[in-house]
């Protein structure tokens, strides 16, 4: 994205502020709920150079489909083509967040698509939170897609493991729910 809608330069500046806050989300979030119109700027922030935008951004998300699923509906695609790619684990963990939470609204090519880069997350990331988050995820989808399930234990064997106890633990929980 090369040009920001003055509207989407709103929302960065309000997200551009001091590293380790939640700056304005809170803000963002309600003028995106007061004007659904405003959300499709606030997706574009996505795609800014700041990871910290990036991250105020997923927060702005899961507060928006925690308060209307509908509203983020339409950029279920976006979040699984676009979104998803880009390499920030706090995209990522809110990636495999909306998910799980969001799944009944996918399709079941958006949900193979996602099936995938989810597992691209399990393979690659040593951050401990998209290992988390993406544990929960496939193991939920797995309990009811053998072959995801077969994918998936020699995988979460891997992680019991982890020399991060929430990881390991998680990982060990899985397998007992896969059986």
């Amino acid at each position: 994205m090369s040009e920001l809608s003055t509207q989407a330069q709103v929302f960065v500046d309000m997200l551009d502020e001091p590293k380790n806050t939640l700056g304005r989300t809170e803000e963002a979030v309600a003028m995106a709920l007061a004007d659904p119109s405003l959300i499709e700027h606030l997706y574009n922030c996505y795609f800014q150079p700041d990871e910290w935008v990036r991250l105020r951004v997923s927060s702005s998300f899961k507060r928006l489909w925690r308060a209307d699923q509908k509203l983020v509906e339409p950029y279920l695609e976006g979040f699984i083509t676009d979104v998803a790619a880009i390499d920030q684990p706090s995209v990522n963990w809110t990636f495999a967040q909306l998910c799980l939470e969001l799944d009944h609204l996918l399709t079941p090519d958006q949900q193979a698509t996602a099936t995938k880069r989810l597992k691209q997350y399990l393979e690659t990331t040593d951050d401990w939170i998209v290992q988390n988050s993406t544990i929960e995820t496939l193991t939920h989808w797995a309990l009811n897609d053998p072959k995801l399930a077969s994918w998936l234990k020699p995988h979460l064997q891997r992680l019991t493991e982890s020399t991060r106890r929430s990881v390991a633990g998680r990982a060990t929980k899985a397998l007992n729910r896969l059986g």
